[in-house]
């Protein structure tokens, strides 16, 4: 079971969307748990403070190392993985959601105002990730999109096991179309080589659709393609 802890200043963000359909059903049976850790339980004054401005001035306020140090030690093992949600981190990407759904315990730190201090970074080795180049308010729907890609590679948590295996960047590649009933609406029909009930050529089909695809919309994932 994968153990998933999230700090947050907002906890009631959580679990959210992850408490519906399969995900929900796998959290119920205990297939991954979800802990959801309030940064502010950990500040120490009367006022529950956990931003202050930056030494050196700049706009905004950042996480108090104290506070979020605090949280951490008292809710992360020796030895857990931490991230924190930054866009100065290393892309997260299909591969790393793999690794990570191999992890017993992964803790996710939402960041907001300006990001934290950088001393609680490098003493709690935490890694910083980067879902995108883009900012967000907060560092709470970055983390439902971590924990809904790692998630899915849970063993039995999705209904079809091998549903996790062809699809979109498993091999490097985006998937191919796919065509469901009625086999003809409004005037189209499904491509015929999915009707002929012949698996090679529907295989090499699908292959040179997702080849022609990955080559039009993403030419960086092609190069990549090409040099494996």
């Amino acid at each position: 079971m994968l153990k998933a802890q999230v700090f947050t200043l907002y906890p009631e963000v959580f679990p959210g969307p992850l408490t519906k359909g399969l995900y929900g059903k796998a959290l119920a049976n205990k297939l991954w748990d979800l802990s959801v850790i309030n940064i502010r339980d950990s500040a120490t004054d009367k006022h529950k403070t956990v931003d202050d401005t930056p030494y050196g001035g700049g706009s905004g306020m950042l996480l108090k190392a104290d506070v979020l140090a605090n949280s951490l030690d008292q809710n992360v093992k020796k030895g857990e993985r931490i991230f924190y949600l930054s866009p100065k981190g290393k892309k997260f990407d299909h591969k790393l959601a793999q690794d990570l759904s191999k992890e017993k315990s992964i803790s996710i730190i939402c960041g907001h105002f300006e990001g934290v201090d950088e001393r609680v970074l490098s003493t709690r080795n935490i890694e910083e990730i980067s879902i995108g180049d883009y900012v967000l308010s907060g560092g709470e729907t970055a983390a439902l999109v971590v924990l809904d890609s790692v998630i899915r590679f849970l063993p039995g948590v999705l209904g079809n096991d091998k549903s996790s295996i062809d699809e979109t960047f498993e091999n490097g590649l985006l998937e191919y179309p796919q065509y469901t009933k009625p086999q003809i609406w409004e005037k189209k029909s499904v491509p015929k080589v999915l009707l002929s009930g012949d698996h090679s050529k529907i295989k090499d089909w699908r292959l040179s659709q997702s080849e022609a695809i990955t080559r039009d919309r993403r030419p960086d994932l092609w190069q990549k393609y090409k040099k494996n």
